[in-house]
């Protein structure tokens, strides 16, 4: 499947999310950041998490839905969720079919050895699907203030 490309529109897909089901369409007419990251619970996925979660209100301000992604299933999202109080929801793509989509399911190397995981990354779509931008390679200090200036500036 190709990477998306910016400036096209994004298919319509569907998903489990910590609220029940979530589908692309769902969001239609509002901004969309939608950031993958790779599991929950664990050091800087809970920093990213946090840092969107004090944001949050400034999204909103600024006509935007937040929506974390990742492997994880809806029962860990829920707990994850929870725990850190994130005001958004958690979908869960244990198909890696919106990873495979937004083209983060990679591999991946750690002390030598290789495996398959998300790559950080961050999109950011418009009220009509279209994507207007991304992140990819994501180092969480500062991401979250950098995704809402640009989706400010849409």
């Amino acid at each position: 499947m190709p990477k998306p490309v910016v400036g096209t529109k994004i298919a319509d897909f569907s998903l489990e999310s910590s609220a029940g089901p979530w589908r692309l369409k769902d969001a239609a007419g509002s901004k969309l950041v939608l950031y993958f990251y790779p599991k929950d619970n664990t050091s800087g996925c809970t920093r990213e998490g946090e840092a969107f979660r004090d944001l949050a209100a400034e999204f909103r301000k600024a006509k935007c839905l937040l929506l974390g992604a990742s492997p994880d299933s809806v029962a860990s999202h829920i707990k994850f969720k929870a725990k850190y109080r994130f005001p958004f929801e958690l979908l869960a793509d244990p198909d890696k079919e919106a990873c495979t989509l937004f083209d983060v399911w990679k591999e991946k190397s750690m002390y030598g050895r290789k495996y398959m995981g998300v790559e950080r990354s961050t999109f950011l779509l418009d009220g009509k699907g279209v994507l207007r931008a991304e992140w990819r390679k994501v180092k969480v200090e500062g991401h979250a203030d950098e995704v809402l200036a640009a989706a400010r500036a849409l």
